[in-house]
């Protein structure tokens, strides 16, 4: 049974939230200020019907959206949402006590993201292949993406024709598709286990497609080319499943920021490096420690370095840095420091890197709460934070990804 609510303020995910007689009620593509019709469930609601508009209330860009869960606020006016993911960063770090001027926001342009992850499952009615419906396990199928680059629209049929080709499953799998300078890489998850008959078909379907890679749970089903993405002009073929910035603007953004910041660093430590985005960058002008827990990342980052010409000294180093973080005194050889974690953020090699002497750090981060724990330490151990820049690559969701710089002054040795 609906009822009516006036929504107050947004979410940190994106929903609008209305306040109750038992608490707040989240509703998702509503804004503030809008009178709406929801049919409420728990402490969530499902939107019904908008009675009073918000004034920043547009167009979505999407025939998807409010039922495929890949976007949440394709709704709210571009300016708007721009200031409230600045503000979200800013609240975040107040909520630890650290008052820092704010950047504007990098902004992300539609038609930019180079990796999707795509859900698929075989139905009566066919092939499946989309993304999931917002908080639901319900596969809708899609036609058409707004935040993804031209080259992955343009294949959804064929990527659905392959799903159906590499199913052995009755349960929803996933195809992870990179565009990369060679075509599409795409690796499939949870797809059950290939007969042999299965195997060819699907290797020469990619073949014919003119396709990268097929990859199924990290195995290389065929490989017609290697699939290469460049970082600072430095060619890097990439491992199945490797982690990449979503964008390339927001990926040379980031290291625009953080590589200024380094400029007059000697030896630079990478900190989860990953395939080298940051590395073999500042290795155009540092020497470079890149320190990552994946095998096959690292091992693309050695042999990216080793074929490039005009780099400086880059070294490598297999290790799990939640673990077994860097210490303060192994940091303490380096003059520079960059870390971009995962979600979970460096708690532990923050506080290594807090007790350091290391005179520029720059702090890379997808989740505003870590970055706010991680720069708390890192200024509670002499750290002054200069700046924080939020970039938004993850468009018309609510995740924003921030790069905060931090400088210590350097003590003699």
């Amino acid at each position: 049974m609906s009822a009516r609510f006036s929504i107050r303020k947004l979410g940190a995910q994106g929903d609008g939230i209305a306040e109750t007689e038992t608490g707040d009620l989240f509703i998702p593509f509503t804004l503030p200020g809008e009178t709406v019709t929801a049919a409420r469930e728990r402490d969530r609601a499902m939107l019904m019907a908008v009675l009073e508009a918000s004034p920043l209330r547009i167009d979505p860009a999407c025939r998807h959206f409010t039922e495929c869960g890949g976007c949440a606020l394709q709704h709210f006016e571009a300016e708007a949402y721009r200031q409230w993911k600045r503000e979200k960063v800013a609240h975040t770090l107040k909520g630890k006590g650290i008052d820092c001027e704010i950047g504007e926001l990098v902004a992300c342009a539609p038609h930019t993201r180079r990796r999707v992850v795509l859900a698929a499952r075989r139905a009566d009615t066919g092939m499946l292949l989309g993304f999931h419906r917002h908080l639901s396990p319900e596969i809708i199928s899609i036609e058409e993406c707004p935040i993804s680059l031209p080259e992955i629209v343009a294949a959804l049929d064929r990527l659905k024709a392959l799903a159906e080709l590499v199913c052995a499953t009755t349960k929803s799998f996933r195809l992870a598709v990179t565009v990369t300078g060679s075509g599409l890489d795409i690796a499939v998850y949870e797809s059950g286990k290939l007969g042999d008959n299965q195997r060819r078909v699907a290797s020469n379907f990619v073949m014919a497609q003119g396709f990268a890679r097929l990859s199924i749970d990290d195995e290389i089903i065929i490989e017609p080319r290697k699939p290469v993405v460049t970082f600072g002009g430095v060619a890097v073929a990439i491992p199945p499943g490797a982690f990449l910035q979503a964008t390339e603007a927001a990926e040379q953004a980031m290291a625009d920021i953080v590589g200024g910041h380094l400029k007059r660093a000697k030896k630079v430590a990478d900190l989860f490096a990953g395939c080298g985005s940051f590395a073999l960058r500042l290795a155009a002008r540092s020497e470079v420690h890149a320190v990552e827990g994946d095998a096959a990342a690292l091992s693309a980052l050695d042999r990216g370095s080793r074929f490039a010409t005009g780099l400086k000294r880059v070294t490598g180093e297999r290790r799990d840095l939640f673990r077994r973080p860097l210490t303060f005194k192994e940091l303490n050889a380096f003059d520079g420091v960059v870390f971009d974690p995962p979600r979970a953020g460096a708690e532990d090699q923050s506080k290594q890197i807090a007790r350091s002497d290391v005179p520029y750090v720059a702090a890379v981060s997808c989740n505003p709460v870590t970055l706010a724990r991680d720069l708390r330490i890192l200024i509670d151990g002499g750290y002054t934070l200069k700046s924080v820049t939020p970039i938004d690559q993850f468009l018309w969701s609510p995740h924003v990804e921030a790069v905060a710089l931090l400088e210590k002054p350097k003590k003699r040795r």
